[in-house]
């Protein structure tokens, strides 16, 4: 094999799956975007949405800002060289994370350590597979940390909550499913897509589950009863009213592919592998003897082009009286601005913000802010970052990160250092929100996996602290205009998202009834 010509085949794989989606998950988001209320939160978040496709692909640049843990499957003809064929994928790699296409995201587990260039140890994961064909084929999927942190393993028989006993039985799998999808609400930027397992071990059910993600939106399962239950799961997982980011609507799954093993007797697991709306996954046909590409996989059918709209109507987007305005905050923002402000509020940020992640939130809550944050704007953001010939910073995506794992700190770091805003995806807790209506602050959602749609909000970079936590996690100084973002927690105690996920629970208990004999 020429392995030059192979090192350049998988480069182009990476680029194009972390900046183009594919024909058959365009599709199945048009469809959804035809389907919404029109003047509905959905409706603005799956407008933002196809904008934000449409940009990434014109800019050649990362979809979402989270471009995951690769993950490769390789089928391979008898004696094709795997070690230099993982060699040139590790090349790759490195350059297209060089080259802003992918994050840095290999992170070391015991000193917390980032590589800076998606490599380390068991990253990425390359999985190789002998076959008789004369041919490689090779796919690629980036899943991102916030739809793999809403994956979920049932051991059954279980109890379920709203929907009782789940057996060891094709209703017992049903119910776990639909259970699958309500406890991810909006946290794994919905609408997703699921791949589900049953069967295997804890190791071997996972994989089985991440596996059918592989397959394509609209195939048609060959076990007659799976394909059954994947129809069912489709038609009534979307009758729960959680919605594009947990916003409520109409569209809360976008694809469900099942798969199934055998078990050992004393085992029984269904495992989900959840996905969020920005469903990263492409393939490639690639000559074992020249390197080159000879064909693209899930390109099939017809283009769907997502025409870029002039700037979207956000206000007329949330379900309140047409005469609302979008409400402007500019940092540093008072309190008496923040108990103004109600859940279902549009706001328009202008002027500085400052991301904050993990490391960030652990660290604030040992010592002091290497910036003023008081009356501030904490975004919850690791964006792609590239430094130019002449040392300036530029944000190549920047869309928001799952805050609830930043529950434990948030409501003290707000109070201890007088931040009045977080933004990020997916809401927080009942800590968070006590913390919120004691000190007047406020939670605003930005639409997940839209990260060049809030990138070209930014405007310059002015600054960065603790990049010793790596480009993700360092606390950069944002200057942007026309951020804008929904008020889904308020210093009232109001909660959108306690509010939808209650709903979700009481359509829930209603699929409690056996339907599988």
């Amino acid at each position: 094999m020429n392995i030059e010509n192979f090192q350049e085949s998988m480069y182009q794989l990476i680029v194009e799956t972390s900046t183009n989606l594919p024909k058959d998950v365009r599709r199945a988001i048009k469809a959804a975007a035809e389907r919404e209320n029109a003047g509905t939160r959905a409706a603005m978040s799956l407008d933002t949405i196809t904008n934000n496709i449409k940009m990434a692909e014109d800019k050649v640049s990362p979809i979402c800002q989270d471009t995951g843990l690769p993950t490769f499957k390789i089928k391979t003809p008898v004696g094709a060289n795997q070690i230099e064929m993982k060699q040139a994928i590790y090349h790759a790699i490195a350059q297209a994370t060089k080259d802003g296409k992918l994050r840095p995201n290999s992170v070391d587990s015991l000193t917390g350590e980032n590589s800076g260039d998606n490599l380390g140890g068991g990253i990425p994961v390359i999985k190789f597979a002998q076959w008789e064909k004369d041919y490689l084929d090779i796919r690629l999927i980036l899943k991102g940390g916030g739809c793999e942190n809403k994956n979920i393993q049932y051991s059954l028989p279980a109890e379920l909550e709203g929907l009782g006993r789940a057996g060891r039985d094709l209703d017992g799998i049903r119910k776990c499913i639909l259970h699958s999808v309500y406890q991810a609400q909006g946290q794994g930027c919905s609408a997703g897509f699921i791949g589900v397992g049953i069967g295997g071990d804890r190791s071997s059910g996972y994989d089985l589950a991440k596996e059918q993600l592989f397959r394509t939106v609209d195939d048609v399962n060959p076990h007659p009863e799976l394909h059954n239950l994947e129809e069912y799961i489709m038609e009534n997982a979307n009758k729960l009213g959680i919605g594009t980011m947990g916003f409520g609507g109409e569209t809360t799954l976008l694809g469900c592919k099942i798969g199934v093993m055998n078990r050992i007797p004393a085992s029984f697991y269904v495992s989900v592998a959840y996905n969020c709306w920005a469903y990263r996954r492409l393939g490639v046909a690639v000559n074992p003897e020249t390197g080159e590409i000879q064909e693209w996989m899930y390109q099939d059918g017809e283009k769907i082009d997502f025409a870029q709209p002039a700037a979207t109507e956000i206000a007329a987007a949330v379900e309140t009286p047409a005469e609302q305005n979008v409400i402007t905050l500019t940092a540093p923002i008072t309190e008496e601005q923040i108990r103004e402000l109600k859940v279902g509020d549009v706001v328009q940020i202008n002027g500085m913000m400052y991301t904050g992640r993990d490391a960030i939130h652990k660290y604030l809550s040992d010592h002091d802010a290497p910036v003023d944050l008081n009356g501030q704007i904490i975004y919850h953001c690791g964006p792609v970052m590239l430094k130019d010939k002449e040392g300036n910073w530029h944000v190549k995506a920047a869309g928001p990160t799952t805050s609830i794992r930043e529950e434990p700190y948030q409501g003290d770091i707000m109070k201890k250092f007088g931040i009045r805003a977080v933004i990020g995806k997916g809401g927080m807790g009942k800590k968070t929100l006590a913390a919120l209506q004691e000190h007047g602050g406020v939670y605003l959602n930005a639409i997940g996996g839209a990260a060049q749609y809030y990138a070209d909000c930014i405007k310059s970079v002015e600054g960065v602290d603790l990049m010793n936590f790596g480009i993700p996690e360092a606390m950069w100084h944002l200057q942007v205009q026309g951020f804008t973002a929904v008020v889904t927690m308020d210093a009232h105690g109001n909660s959108l998202h306690e509010d939808v996920e209650k709903s979700s629970f009481e359509k829930l208990t209603q699929f409690a009834d056996r339907v599988y004999k």
